[in-house]
This record gives C-alpha cells, structure tokens and sequence, in this order.
C-alpha cells in the first residue's frame, strides 16, 4: 500500500472511465438547483436557540459538507453528548424537485479526484452544512453516556445552533476538543469491547498531486481524532436504534456476522500477508490487534471489509429484532443526511416520537421504499470503490510484467483460485489446477493494464522460502 505516483496521467485517465462508464452525476437538474437556491434562503422557524452552546465539528480538513457538530458537558457520572445534526428536512420539500433527485441518487459517490453529492453544493457546502460562519438549523440528538459506557437518548430538539470551530483530524490538538472528548470516546469504545463489537475502519485511498504537480494515488492517514469522533456517531446512533425500536418504527442498518468460510479465508489471506492470528483467536478478537498504519494490517482490514455478509437496510418489524453484527446492538444510520438519503428519513421519525408525536405517514412510507433504493446505491458505491481499487492495482503493477512475487490462495472457486499477494496489497485469481487454499505459491505478473484496470498472474513455480 503505497503512494503512486502516475506520470503518463493514468489514473487521472482512468478515473474519468469510471465516471464514465458507471454514470456519475456530473451536474443536478436545473429545477433542482432553482429548488435549492430558493430553500437555502429559509430562516428557521420554530427551531429553539441553542447558539449559546459551544459546538464544534471535527471532519478531514477538505470537508466542507458538515453533518454534525457537538457539544459535552458532565451530569454528575454521566456525560451528556449534544449532538447537532444538520437539518436537511428543513430545506429539502417532499416530492419536490431536490427530493425526487435524492431518490434518484441514493448517497453521495466518492472518487478519488471528488464527489457526485446527494444535494447541491449550495445546500451541502453551505446553508445546511454546520460551518462555522453563522447559525444553523440542526435537530440535536442529546444522549447521555453512562461510565460502562450505555446510551440513552434524553431529547430530541430542533435548535438553531452555531459552531464555534471547524476542526480538523489533521491538525486537532486536546486543547481545542470539548472537556470530555476524550473521556466520552473510552467509555464508548469500553462498551464495545465488553459487547463484543468489531468495527472494521481501513484507510481511504485519496488523490492528490504531488510538488511536481503530478497525479498520485495515496491512503490517507486515519488519525486518533478520528476513531474518537466516531464514537460519538456510534453512541448517537445507538441511541436512535433504541428510541425508534421502543416505539415500534424506524429503518435500522443490519448485518450478519461473517460465516466460517470467510473467516478461514480471512486467516489465509493474514498468512499471506505474514501476520500472525493466533489459532484461539476470533475475528472479533483479532481485528481489535490491527494497526491501519501497517501497511500489511492496513490491506488486511480492506480484505475483512470485503469478506463481511454486507450490511442492509431494514425497517422495524414486529417479529424481527435488528441486529448490526459489527456493533453488536442494535444501530440506525441518522448522523449524516447530507450523504445519506436514509439518514434524513430516520431523523425525523426520531425527532417526531422523542417529542411524543406520531411519525408522519410519508416518513413511516418512505421505510418500506429505502432498503431497495439504498441498496442500489451502496451496491453502485461499491463497484466505483472495486474499480478505482483495481485500477490502482494495475498503475501500481505496470512495468512490472515479468516480475515474480511470493502470494497465498485464499480460496478456490468457479472463476479460479483467489491470491493475496505477500509485499502489496494486491489480490487476483490465477488457474486453480493442483492448487488448494492456504497454498503458497509464487506468481509471475503477465500483464497489467490500467486502461482495462486488470492485471494477470501465472504460477511461476515454489515460493522463495
């Protein structure tokens, strides 16, 4: 996992294929933009003044669309999250022309080279998104966080709010964070230890150019600031599963654990990688052991990404109990409406019942409609996520025909035996005759081509003991 640095303009090349091929909205429709300058200039109305509180957002430097910001303060052992979410049911009209393009769109696409986002920038970058350069309408979700770490919701608030400074992970210091950020994002990640949770956060590729001005394709650092903030997404969202789930409603984000199969898969590809996975370890038990600045973990934890049953969207049933395997409880996704089309349904049924009101029935309507249309966009996510990966992995090989290099099969199936390459995080399938899973094997690169974002192996015989 390397910065690659692309003088024959490949990847800038490439990446414009993808848009291509994969049809990435380059632009909104015109009504959709005449909405959206027209609903960006509404003054909140019946929204409570919170601009005393001292919120801030905390978000990569570059961000500019800001779902969240918040603010702690300590209630004797508890402490209590305000967490500010931007209020995009303010701006947005039901069946108007900026709705009907959300449906459309699903979630905001992200490339390397940018966004294809879910609302204009006029609503996204600015009035809706919680900058630090005036008052915001937000509903803020106030949780209180137990030592052990439990959540409960104890409002739900349409406020106008006013952040104070746009932090950034890069660059936060202790001193700029609410008193009890840090104390907060423990208790959390203690409950989730003690629950068994397992969430699995690779690095994101990004790209950049370089002081030449050259193109170049690099992991972005994950920084502490960043699994911290998103502990507090984590508690606010549990405690949206909770509240929705008491009062019988709501769409909730599932998934199952990985089966035996991928786990065994799992372990081959660590083999491969030359990390070590103690035989009475769980997955569970292992992922928590990984560093996202280890290279080798690092494609390890992209690897434990792609091998989970995948995750879904389901609204509450009487006979179901939603369950999200990678928290291990109960969660809803309501902490980024201006990136999920979902998001910004959940937040009104939870602002609708924690204020003792029914959910309104386009609200309760739009739950039975969101798992088809989300699907389609996490799974459209996913196949620009597998090419820009696979395009990467080609501009990384190119030139290197001819070179062998130690790998293990991870498994055998339809379309050959799947391998893990040993120095890079590269996988592939090759011919599986006479191999079995767990092989080791060393290849030889026949081809690399970036324009068709594939590469080729053969066995090129033992591998170098």
């Amino acid at each position: 996992m390397k910065t690659l640095r692309d003088p024959a303009n490949a990847l800038a090349k490439g990446l414009a294929a993808i848009r291509t091929e994969f049809d990435v909205p380059e632009a909104f429709p015109p009504a959709a933009l005449a909405e959206a300058e027209r609903v960006a200039q509404r003054v909140p109305d019946g929204h409570a003044d919170w601009t005393a509180l001292p919120f801030v957002t905390l978000d990569p430097a570059s961000a500019t669309d800001l779902d969240q910001a918040f603010c702690i303060e300590a209630a004797g052992g508890a402490l209590i999250l305000h967490y500010a979410i931007a209020d995009v049911a303010w701006f947005v009209d039901e069946g108007g022309a900026l709705d009907s393009e959300a449906w459309r769109r699903g979630e905001t696409l992200y490339l390397p080279d940018g966004r294809a986002g879910l609302y204009p920038p006029m609503l996204a970058e600015r009035a809706a998104s919680l900058l630090p350069d005036g008052p915001r309408p937000a509903v803020v979700f106030t949780v209180r966080v137990a030592g052990d770490g439990a959540v409960a919701m104890d409002a739900v608030t349409r406020a106008v709010i006013r952040s104070r400074a746009k932090l950034a992970y890069s660059t936060v210091q202790e001193a700029d964070l609410p008193a009890g950020f840090a104390e907060l994002s423990a208790r959390i990640a203690a409950a989730e230890a003690a629950r068994g949770a397992a969430r699995v956060d690779p690095p994101e590729q990004e790209l950049a150019r370089d002081k030449d001005g050259a193109l170049m394709l690099a992991f972005r650092e994950r920084h502490a600031s960043e699994d911290r903030n998103a502990a507090l997404s984590l508690a606010c969202n549990m405690a949206v599963a909770d509240l929705l789930q008491a009062h019988r409603t709501g769409l909730f984000r599932v998934m199952a654990e990985p089966d035996d199969a991928a786990e065994r898969r799992l372990r081959l590809t660590a083999q491969g990688l030359g990390i070590d996975w103690p035989d009475q370890a769980t997955l569970t038990q292992f992922e928590r052991t990984l560093d996202p600045r280890d290279t080798r973990h690092a494609a390890l934890m992209l690897a434990i990404r792609r091998a989970g049953n995948g995750a879904s969207y389901r609204p509450w049933r009487a006979d179901e109990t939603p369950w999200h395997a990678a928290v291990a409880a109960p969660y809803a996704h309501a902490t980024a409406p201006l990136r999920r089309l979902a998001d910004r349904y959940v937040i009104q049924a939870a602002l609708a019942v924690g204020n003792g009101r029914a959910v309104p029935d386009g609200v309760s309507a739009a739950f039975d409609r969101l798992p088809k249309v989300m699907a389609r966009a996490g799974a459209l996510a996913g196949r620009i996520d597998r090419a820009v990966i696979d395009m990467a992995e080609a501009v990384m090989l190119a030139g290197c025909e001819g070179r062998t290099f130690d790998a293990v099969v991870t498994d055998i199936g339809e379309r050959g035996a799947s391998i893990q390459l040993a120095d890079m995080p590269v996988t592939a399938r090759i011919d599986a005759a006479g191999l079995t899973p767990g092989d080791p094997v060393r290849v030889r690169l026949t081809s690399a081509d970036p324009s068709r974002r594939a590469i080729a192996f053969e066995i090129a015989g033992a591998p170098v003991s």
